[in-house]
């Protein structure tokens, strides 16, 4: 019995004198990972023409069955996308996703991404269906999320895919 109690002591006074880990959350912000994905945003490329053409790929994608798309047809007097079609209506269901990333890989016309904002916290369960007017954010604001959107060479917005980085002629590995 007092060979348990003087081992419990032996870690607790280890411990004592250790600096804390604790961070003071809103003032002090630890770095996020390169790869964490937080919320959600469309891109809307700097025409004010919209990525998404409503091709309904990342809600068949989705997991959890959070992403909610109504497809319409672009017209010559309204012309929302590069497309033929456009989402009229897109949603994504914060509380059902899963945060995984399947929308973004699924998306054909890069045009959904997960940003990395991640104070989502709201009072109302109505504030955590996000709609389209929410959702969409402009490429230069995007970019700050996401610096690779402006990047050449990745493909996006250029109907590419990703390419990997090669050595230049005449560069020596």
């Amino acid at each position: 019995m007092f060979g348990e109690l003087a081992k419990g002591m032996a870690t607790t006074f280890k411990h004592m004198f250790r600096k804390p880990v604790t961070v003071s959350y809103p003032e002090q912000r630890l770095p996020l990972s390169p790869r964490y994905r937080g919320r959600h945003f469309l891109v809307k490329d700097e025409d004010g023409l919209e990525r998404c053409v409503g091709c309904e790929l990342c809600a068949v994608a989705c997991p959890a069955d959070a992403i909610y798309i109504e497809a319409a047809e672009n017209t010559g007097e309204q012309r929302v996308s590069h497309g033929e079609r456009y989402a009229k209506v897109y949603k994504i269901h914060m509380l059902r996703c899963i945060f995984c990333g399947f929308c973004e890989e699924a998306c054909p016309e890069d045009a959904i991404f997960m940003g990395k904002e991640f104070e989502l916290a709201s009072y109302h369960r109505d504030d955590f269906v996000y709609s389209k007017d929410r959702l969409l954010l402009p490429l230069r604001e995007a970019a700050k999320q996401r610096p690779e959107l402006l990047q050449p060479g990745t493909g996006l917005g250029m109907g590419q895919h990703y390419e990997t980085a090669t050595p230049g002629a005449g560069s020596r590995v």
